[in-house]
Protein backbone atom coordinates (compact mmCIF):
# COMPACT_ATOMS: atom_id res chain seq x y z
CA UNK A 1 0.00 0.00 0.00
CA UNK A 2 1.26 3.06 -0.38
CA UNK A 3 0.55 6.24 1.46
CA UNK A 4 -0.92 9.58 -0.12
CA UNK A 5 0.85 12.98 -0.10
CA UNK A 6 -1.61 14.78 -1.34
CA UNK A 7 -2.19 17.80 0.99
CA UNK A 8 -6.21 17.58 1.04
CA UNK A 9 -6.89 13.90 2.35
CA UNK A 10 -10.22 14.99 3.45
CA UNK A 11 -11.75 14.39 0.18
CA UNK A 12 -10.81 10.14 1.32
CA UNK A 13 -12.96 11.12 4.01
CA UNK A 14 -16.57 9.64 4.13
CA UNK A 15 -18.89 12.18 2.58
CA UNK A 16 -22.82 12.73 3.84
CA UNK A 17 -23.35 11.92 -0.38
CA UNK A 18 -21.39 8.62 -0.16
CA UNK A 19 -23.00 4.96 -0.50
CA UNK A 20 -21.53 2.35 2.34
CA UNK A 21 -22.28 -0.45 3.42
CA UNK A 22 -20.99 -1.20 6.90
CA UNK A 23 -20.78 1.43 9.81
CA UNK A 24 -19.66 4.45 9.55
CA UNK A 25 -17.20 4.11 12.65
CA UNK A 26 -15.64 0.71 11.35
CA UNK A 27 -11.73 0.68 12.51
CA UNK A 28 -10.91 0.26 8.35
CA UNK A 29 -12.73 1.93 5.43
CA UNK A 30 -12.59 1.00 1.76
CA UNK A 31 -13.12 3.20 -0.76
CA UNK A 32 -13.36 2.21 -3.97
CA UNK A 33 -13.40 4.64 -7.53
CA UNK A 34 -14.96 2.59 -9.61
CA UNK A 35 -16.71 2.33 -13.13
CA UNK A 36 -19.64 -0.07 -14.09
CA UNK A 37 -18.76 -1.19 -17.75
CA UNK A 38 -14.75 -1.85 -16.55
CA UNK A 39 -14.36 -4.69 -16.60
CA UNK A 40 -11.65 -5.38 -13.98
CA UNK A 41 -13.86 -3.32 -11.56
CA UNK A 42 -16.64 -6.28 -11.81
CA UNK A 43 -14.05 -8.48 -10.78
CA UNK A 44 -13.37 -5.96 -7.69
CA UNK A 45 -17.47 -5.91 -7.02
CA UNK A 46 -16.95 -9.72 -6.53
CA UNK A 47 -13.31 -9.61 -4.52
CA UNK A 48 -15.56 -6.91 -2.37
CA UNK A 49 -18.38 -9.22 -1.33
CA UNK A 50 -16.39 -12.18 -0.73
CA UNK A 51 -14.63 -10.02 1.91
CA UNK A 52 -17.69 -8.14 2.94
CA UNK A 53 -18.71 -11.48 3.86
CA UNK A 54 -15.52 -12.33 5.56
CA UNK A 55 -15.09 -9.69 7.43
CA UNK A 56 -18.73 -7.98 8.34
CA UNK A 57 -18.91 -5.24 10.14
CA UNK A 58 -15.41 -5.34 10.66
CA UNK A 59 -14.97 -2.66 7.96
CA UNK A 60 -16.96 0.27 5.80
CA UNK A 61 -17.20 -0.18 2.25
CA UNK A 62 -17.64 3.49 0.06
CA UNK A 63 -18.29 3.19 -3.33
CA UNK A 64 -17.62 6.53 -5.45
CA UNK A 65 -18.13 6.50 -9.66
CA UNK A 66 -14.89 7.03 -11.83
CA UNK A 67 -16.93 6.54 -15.27
CA UNK A 68 -14.37 6.19 -17.71
CA UNK A 69 -16.79 7.54 -20.39
CA UNK A 70 -13.84 7.90 -23.47
CA UNK A 71 -13.46 3.97 -23.21
CA UNK A 72 -16.90 2.51 -21.58
CA UNK A 73 -19.67 4.86 -23.43
CA UNK A 74 -22.44 3.63 -21.14
CA UNK A 75 -20.36 4.32 -18.21
CA UNK A 76 -21.84 7.46 -17.15
CA UNK A 77 -25.64 6.78 -17.83
CA UNK A 78 -25.06 3.19 -15.54
CA UNK A 79 -23.61 5.52 -13.22
CA UNK A 80 -26.88 8.00 -13.52
CA UNK A 81 -29.13 5.30 -13.13
CA UNK A 82 -27.65 3.90 -9.61
CA UNK A 83 -28.01 7.61 -8.37
CA UNK A 84 -32.09 7.68 -9.79
CA UNK A 85 -32.18 4.27 -8.29
CA UNK A 86 -30.54 5.79 -4.63
CA UNK A 87 -33.11 8.55 -5.08
CA UNK A 88 -35.70 5.56 -4.18
CA UNK A 89 -33.74 3.28 -1.62
CA UNK A 90 -32.27 1.50 -4.16
CA UNK A 91 -28.44 2.17 -4.84
CA UNK A 92 -27.26 -1.32 -3.87
CA UNK A 93 -29.73 -3.10 -5.52
CA UNK A 94 -28.94 -1.39 -8.81
CA UNK A 95 -25.38 -1.25 -8.14
CA UNK A 96 -25.33 -4.98 -8.36
CA UNK A 97 -27.00 -5.53 -10.77
CA UNK A 98 -25.05 -3.23 -13.29
CA UNK A 99 -22.00 -5.23 -12.31
CA UNK A 100 -23.69 -8.27 -13.07
CA UNK A 101 -25.06 -7.23 -16.20
CA UNK A 102 -22.63 -4.66 -17.22
CA UNK A 103 -22.32 -6.27 -20.82
CA UNK A 104 -25.90 -5.10 -21.14
CA UNK A 105 -26.64 -0.74 -19.98
CA UNK A 106 -28.21 0.97 -22.80
CA UNK A 107 -31.35 2.82 -22.62
CA UNK A 108 -33.48 -0.27 -22.21
CA UNK A 109 -31.67 -1.99 -20.27
CA UNK A 110 -31.14 0.44 -17.55
CA UNK A 111 -35.03 0.45 -17.73
CA UNK A 112 -35.58 -2.58 -17.45
CA UNK A 113 -33.16 -2.82 -14.10
CA UNK A 114 -35.33 -0.58 -12.86
CA UNK A 115 -38.27 -2.15 -12.97
CA UNK A 116 -37.29 -5.44 -11.67
CA UNK A 117 -36.13 -3.49 -8.59
CA UNK A 118 -39.75 -1.68 -8.58
CA UNK A 119 -38.57 1.49 -8.88
CA UNK A 120 -41.48 4.31 -9.86
CA UNK A 121 -40.29 4.17 -13.73
CA UNK A 122 -41.89 8.05 -14.20
CA UNK A 123 -39.65 9.19 -11.55
CA UNK A 124 -36.48 7.21 -12.90
CA UNK A 125 -36.97 8.15 -16.64
CA UNK A 126 -37.38 11.55 -15.81
CA UNK A 127 -34.49 11.67 -13.88
CA UNK A 128 -32.18 10.09 -16.47
CA UNK A 129 -33.73 12.14 -19.35
CA UNK A 130 -33.02 15.53 -17.53
CA UNK A 131 -29.54 13.95 -16.31
CA UNK A 132 -30.50 15.07 -13.02
CA UNK A 133 -27.64 13.06 -11.21
CA UNK A 134 -24.90 14.30 -13.35
CA UNK A 135 -23.05 16.70 -11.01
CA UNK A 136 -23.46 14.03 -8.50
CA UNK A 137 -21.50 11.85 -10.47
CA UNK A 138 -19.16 14.33 -11.34
CA UNK A 139 -18.87 14.97 -7.76
CA UNK A 140 -17.14 11.85 -7.15
CA UNK A 141 -15.49 11.64 -10.24
CA UNK A 142 -13.72 15.40 -9.10
CA UNK A 143 -13.23 13.87 -5.62
CA UNK A 144 -11.36 11.42 -7.74
CA UNK A 145 -8.66 12.70 -9.42
CA UNK A 146 -8.05 15.61 -6.56
CA UNK A 147 -6.96 11.90 -4.98
CA UNK A 148 -5.00 10.75 -7.46
CA UNK A 149 -7.18 8.55 -9.58
CA UNK A 150 -6.57 7.67 -12.96
CA UNK A 151 -8.56 4.31 -13.51
CA UNK A 152 -10.42 2.04 -12.17
CA UNK A 153 -10.80 0.20 -10.21
CA UNK A 154 -8.35 2.16 -7.66
CA UNK A 155 -8.85 1.24 -3.93
CA UNK A 156 -7.87 3.20 -0.73
CA UNK A 157 -8.13 1.40 2.52
CA UNK A 158 -8.35 4.18 5.80
CA UNK A 159 -6.70 7.07 3.07
CA UNK A 160 -4.18 4.84 1.56
CA UNK A 161 -3.73 3.02 -2.08
CA UNK A 162 -3.94 -0.10 -2.28
CA UNK A 163 -1.26 -0.92 -4.79
CA UNK A 164 -1.23 -4.79 -3.99
CA UNK A 165 -2.48 -7.78 -6.21
CA UNK A 166 -5.86 -7.76 -6.85
CA UNK A 167 -6.73 -11.26 -4.81
CA UNK A 168 -9.26 -11.54 -2.17
CA UNK A 169 -7.01 -12.82 0.28
CA UNK A 170 -4.17 -10.07 -0.14
CA UNK A 171 -7.27 -6.97 0.14
CA UNK A 172 -8.66 -8.96 3.03
CA UNK A 173 -5.12 -9.03 4.81
CA UNK A 174 -4.47 -5.00 3.63
CA UNK A 175 -7.71 -4.61 5.34
CA UNK A 176 -7.39 -6.53 8.49
CA UNK A 177 -3.54 -5.20 9.01
CA UNK A 178 -5.28 -1.25 8.75
CA UNK A 179 -7.70 -2.53 11.60
CA UNK A 180 -4.75 -3.40 13.44
CA UNK A 181 -2.79 -0.26 13.32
Amino acid sequence: MERLNYPNRAILAIAPHDHLQGVIDAPTTLIEYGDYQCPYCAQMHKMIQTIQHQLNPQFCFVFRHFPQSQFHFQAQKAAEAAEAAAAQGQFWQMHNLLFERQKFLNDGNLLEYANELGLDLYEFLGAIAQRQYADRVAQDISSGIQGGVACTPTLFINGSRYNDAWEVERLSTAIQNQEAQ
